[in-house]
């Protein structure tokens, strides 16, 4: 749900707020016998108080609540009362939810207060919220003491004795890493690590012979593990959470220990393969992810019955889990608390984009096919802007045709470009010029941002120099010099195939990139994430593509389970009305199909995990996707011709490794997820939904005679195939997991893997 702030105006909202504040159920307003004139009176009044405001709140476009802000020590607090414990920066607040007389919505009240709260904080000159509501009111005293409100004191105030409380900016941003939340954190973690790593054969639980269904134990070296799951095909693990026992001590003295996801890898650090110099920076992401779900935990509320008709946006917002199978999947390591909760993809929350002036001679600007550099500006920011950068300028005596325009996340300009950079920003190499107008809003892959005000404008992304998930997410001007032309070139071959184009399946050109290097970290001889800071790239939207009656939404959120464990995926099947299996072939014909046949015809593969695609919905069934993040995740695996400017997607592979193409990045990458899921919720067996997969290839076989060798070469259907593991990649190295320039080698395998299509 979308919430906004306005201010009231009651004139137009006499009626509603009316009957807001006169409802039995709002006694503790105070208002119970006013009048509409009473209530009229009273708001005129706020309207013309210099140090009172009082607010409309908005949820997706309906007026649903009422917020009140004012300087308490000009209130009756300050003024009348005694109450040493005010100070400079404190702001006043009362918040309505307005009554219902239906079911009340779980989780409807917690985000309107989140959002009253960082509306409250927007004030830059805030420290701390002050309430003091009525100390019978123990509903709102709950809340606030959620939200990081600390009860002082009672204070009288005559017509109440209320409960003076204070929060500040700290308190409020930490208010999620509650002991509750920390426990099923853990918990939940822990089962992702003993799941996924058993599944890459790093450990290997045992059955037990207590008689319990779906036992197993893991003994450590200092504990021992016992818990419930269910196995699927292709190894993969569902461990129960909830079921999990830690047993610490020997025989004679055991006792129940704390689950602990951190005590965990320490624990299992030697079996895990992770070099003792990193364990540390392993462990740092690793409660970096802890606190991510503490924080999803604390404030996500929508449903995944809610999401089945949500907004692109809402649907990206709300997935809680990041990548499937890294453990530390939400490190993020250089945001602090107050970044988190600002620039998180999960918090929903639009950014203004910072724009820099980089030197003409010292950048490069990429262009694809159709573009042009003015066009460009013109479209993204628009005559008033460019103007406005270009007298900043002028202002400073430089010429505006000498310099490029760069888009930079906030962060970014005030953690690096501002410090690691200040020479060159005070020799005005790099001017910062201003906001763009347009807000945008970060994206699972977190340094990429929609575009939210005007949503057929193209994704941005930008250099983000924080760790996260193996990789410092910088972007290298010298490698994507190349990503315009690579992509026109895949665009190109996807738009001319006649089997792509009945399927729907398209590409999100990235059509224009740009970096700077004229720092003096590019003068020198080796490498380095230093060279990554300072680079943009814009990326097609999906919007002016979508038909009348379409949607879109990332196909990450087919993995995607909510807080009580109800999946996107199931949601999506019952709400189309379709059976089980004719939906899941729907979605195997729109992502399965095309990628088989892309490998089969031209040696040709993407990286199809599920941030990388976009789905195509109509009616809740996917009927097409779009592929993006072409230019980092694109490989020609033969002998293909290939431009001049393209060839370095060209890759050298041996011939067992070309098929996990499918093997590892569509079906233990993701498929094997969306199968357990469907499997988990009684929506479809998983030996049907595998049936469908093979039933997939083999009619794309039948429909391609022409390809009757290249079937034999890649032979989907073998009985077994490499297992390729990620997160033995990322516990190698976990500062770079793989080397962007040459990831065959280094890939790392455990043994094969049974094919469920065989």
């Amino acid at each position: 749900m979308r919430i906004t702030i306005e201010p009231l105006e009651i004139e137009h909202h006499l009626a509603t707020v009316h009957a807001w504040v006169t409802n039995p159920r709002s006694t503790f307003w105070m208002m119970s016998d006013s009048t509409p004139a009473d209530v009229a009176a009273e708001y005129a009044r706020i309207a013309e108080h210099p140090h009172h405001d009082a607010w409309l709140g908005r949820v997706d476009g309906a007026p649903a609540f009422l917020v009140e802000t004012y300087d308490p020590a000009r209130s009756e607090l300050g003024g009348i009362m005694d109450v040493p414990e005010l100070a400079p920066g404190d702001l006043g607040m009362h918040v309505l939810v307005a009554p219902t007389s239906g079911d009340p919505v779980s989780g409807f009240t917690t985000r309107i207060f989140r959002a009253v709260m960082r509306h409250c904080f927007a004030r830059p000159g805030v420290r701390r919220v002050v309430v003091e509501p009525d100390v019978r009111n123990e509903a709102i005293r709950r809340k606030n003491t959620e939200a990081g409100f600390v009860e002082l004191r009672e204070v009288d105030l005559g017509e109440k004795t209320a409960m003076l409380s204070v929060c500040t900016r700290e308190m409020h941003a930490a208010a999620h890493l509650r002991p509750e939340n920390i426990r099923v954190a853990h918990r939940h973690l822990v089962a992702k690590a003993i799941a996924e790593f058993s599944h890459e054969r790093m450990i290997a639980p045992t059955a037990t012979d207590e008689g319990t269904e779906g036992g197993w134990e893991l003994a450590g070296p200092t504990s021992t593990y016992a818990f419930t799951a269910r196995r699927f095909q292709l190894d993969h693990w569902v461990v129960d959470p909830d079921s999990i026992v830690r047993r610490t001590g020997d025989a004679r003295d055991v006792e129940e220990s704390e689950v602990d996801a951190q005590v965990f890898v320490a624990e299992f650090a030697p079996d895990l393969g992770i070099p003792d110099k990193l364990l540390p920076t392993y462990l740092e992401e690793l409660s970096a992810t802890i606190a991510s779900a503490c924080w999803k935990l604390e404030h996500q509320t929508l449903t995944a019955a809610d999401l089945v008709d949500a907004d692109h946006q809402s649907v990206e917002g709300a997935m809680s889990e990041g990548h499937p199978a890294f453990v530390a999947n939400n490190g993020r390591i250089g945001f602090d608390i107050d970044d988190h909760a600002r620039w998180a993809p999960e918090t929903s929350n639009d950014l203004s984009l910072l724009w820099v002036a980089v030197s003409r001679e010292q950048s490069h600007l990429a262009l694809g096919r159709g573009e042009t550099e003015e066009a460009l500006y013109a479209a993204e920011l628009g005559e008033a802007t460019l103007a406005r950068f270009a007298a900043r300028l002028r202002g400073l005596g430089l010429d505006p045709d000498d310099f490029r325009y760069l888009p930079v996340h906030p962060w970014q300009w005030r953690h690096k470009l501002a410090v690691t950079f200040a020479a060159d920003v005070a020799a005005r190499r790099i001017v910062l010029v201003g906001e763009g107008e347009d807000v945008h809003r970060p994206q699972q892959s977190i340094r990429t941002y929609f575009n939210t005000s005007r949503p057929e404008r193209h994704y941005v992304k930008t250099a983000l120099s924080i760790q996260n998930m193996g990789f410092m997410r910088g972007l290298s001007p010298a490698y994507m010099r190349a990503t315009p032309v690579i992509n026109d070139w895949v665009a190109d071959l996807v738009e001319g195939d006649a089997e792509l184009k009945e399927r729907g399946f398209g590409v999100l050109r990235e059509l224009a990139s740009i970096g700077w290097t004229g720092d003096v970290f590019h003068a020198l001889p080796a490498p380095s994430p230093y060279r990554k800071m300072i680079a943009a790239l814009w990326r097609e939207s999906p919007v002016p593509r979508l038909a009348e009656g379409e949607r879109c939404a990332t196909m990450a959120a087919l993995l995607h389970r909510d807080a009580a464990g109800a999946s996107y995926a199931a949601e999506l099947v019952r709400a189309s009305g379709l059976p089980a299996r004719e939906w899941v072939r729907s979605y195997l014909d729109a992502y399965l199909r095309p990628l088989v046949h892309c490998l089969l015809a031209y040696d040709l593969a993407f990286m199809p995990h599920g941030e990388n695609l976009v789905m195509v919905l109509r009616d809740h069934v996917p009927v097409r996707m779009f592929m993006k993040d072409i230019g980092e995740e694109v490989a020609v695996m033969g002998d293909l011709p290939l431009p001049e400017e393209v060839s370095r997607i060209r890759g050298s592979f041996p011939d067992d490794v070309k098929a996990l193409a499918i093997h590892t990045d569509v079906f233990d990458g993701v498929l094997r997820y969306v199968a357990a899921i469907l499997d988990d919720e009684g929506v479809l067996p998983e030996s049907e939904f595998w049936a469908e997969a093979r039933a997939c290839i083999v009619d794309h076989a039948a429909d391609h005679p022409e390809l009757a060798d290249a079937v034999a070469r890649y032979d989907f259907l073998r009985p077994r195939f490499r297992h390729s593991c990620l997160n033995r990649l990322q516990l190698r190295n976990t500062l770079q997991m793989v080397d962007i320039t040459d990831q065959a080698e280094s890939l790392m395998f455990a043994g094969t893997l049974a094919n469920p299509v065989a």
